[in-house]
């Protein structure tokens, strides 16, 4: 912002008159004209000009006064502060918000659509277990894995309208999600169940083309999906609940493609992506350990605390095994378990070198995860055309 003050005085009167100009441009430093009594001088250094007068009962600190009751800051890094400020917003803004229509965005930033993680750490134990379904030396069922990651998008947008309505009264009080569309006020509660509803038809729409036995273990999922948001309240164990909940998928994969459950080899993988979730997301919960210190809500990091990386380092460990023996017991080849290597050197780096009292670092490991989930899917994929 450019300004113009000059200041003007007669010989005998103390007539006293400020004019202020403001340019459509921004400039980093402040301008005067060359007049009689103004004399004007760039100054490269973002600082406020303070012009010379002969005879002036004015001295620097009465400009400063003058400028800061005209609401000009003093400050000489202020017009920088605020260019970097705008700089930073414009690079933090989501697709979201510069995208899409603005009535949509608040119901966008609902389901987290620019947060697609959510989706993929969803949508992999299907992927996982369609592909464990197939025929030996065959490819796995396309269609079926294009049903399932539709309907890990529709539901993970459904669990997260589901988890802001109920948490809208916590949510305000924690610096990460008070600006939650409902949290916010930018969507009421009575917006947010209509727009679950929608979600959840359908999600219908999606498991209504499998078979009964599928239909009947989907719907059954939903006593998982809505009573998760509650567990923060009751347990410092919610992660093993959302655990139970994101990787039902594990068991609807298979039932979906052979109809029925096998145990030996289903029942390990599901137990692989629980353990997996209780790793992940208790490096996820670090993000948020102050806040629900104050706010009195219970997670496994609050749990854990400093014995956090021991306590996942186990849970790595247990996963790893629980996928090996799925792929043991459904005679995957040998290309599983190089790739199942791989996904344990993933899983040992994210957790031997996360900084827990980092947020920013707990968020890039935790998303971090797609690459394991996609890890262990190319070995299911290359172990079953072996086999």
């Amino acid at each position: 912002m450019a300004l113009l003050l000059c200041f003007s005085r007669s010989s005998r009167n103390l007539h006293r008159h400020v004019s202020l100009a403001i340019s459509q441009s921004i400039s980093p430093h402040l301008t005067n004209p060359s007049g009689n009594h103004c004399s004007s001088k760039s100054n490269s250094n973002t600082q406020l000009y303070i012009p010379k007068f002969h005879n002036s009962r004015f001295s620097y600190f009465n400009w400063i006064q003058v400028g800061q009751g005209y609401g000009i800051s003093t400050s000489p890094h202020s017009f920088r502060d605020l260019e970097k400020e705008k700089r930073d917003k414009r690079l933090s803004a989501s697709w979201i918000d510069l995208h899409l229509p603005q009535i949509v965005r608040p119901y966008a930033h609902l389901a987290r659509l620019d947060k697609p993680i959510g989706t993929w750490l969803l949508a992999w134990p299907c992927m996982w277990s369609i592909t464990l379904a197939a025929s030996p030396g065959h490819l796995p069922d396309f269609k079926m894995m294009a049903l399932f990651g539709c309907g890990a998008f529709l539901l993970r947008g459904a669990g997260c309208t589901i988890n802001d309505l109920l948490d809208r009264d916590i949510d305000t009080k924690v610096e990460r999600t008070k600006s939650r569309p409902i949290a916010s006020g930018a969507l009421t509660p009575f917006q947010g169940v209509s727009f679950l509803g929608l979600q959840l038809l359908l999600g219908l729409g999606i498991l209504l083309q499998l078979n009964n036995y599928s239909i009947i273990l989907g719907a059954s999922s939903l006593l998982l999906v809505f009573s998760y948001p509650l567990m923060k309240r009751i347990t410092f164990w919610p992660q093993a609940f959302l655990g139970l909940t994101f990787n039902w998928g594990a068991l609807l994969g298979w039932s979906a493609i052979r109809g029925s459950l096998d145990p030996a080899i289903v029942l390990p993988l599901y137990l692989s992506g629980v353990f997996w979730t209780l790793v992940y997301d208790t490096i996820y919960a670090h993000q948020d350990k102050e806040d629900d210190k104050i706010v009195g809500v219970k997670s496994t990091a609050l749990r854990f605390g400093d014995s956090t990386k021991l306590w996942v380092s186990g849970f790595g460990i247990a996963c790893i095994s629980s996928l090996a023996l799925s792929g043991f017991n459904a005679n995957l080849g040998l290309p599983y378990y190089v790739f199942l290597a791989a996904a344990s050197g993933q899983l040992a780096w994210q957790i031997w070198t996360v900084d827990i009292s980092s947020a920013p670092d707990c968020s890039r490991k935790f998303v971090s995860n797609k690459w394991f989930g996609a890890l262990v899917f190319g070995g299911i994929l290359m172990g079953r055309l072996s086999s």
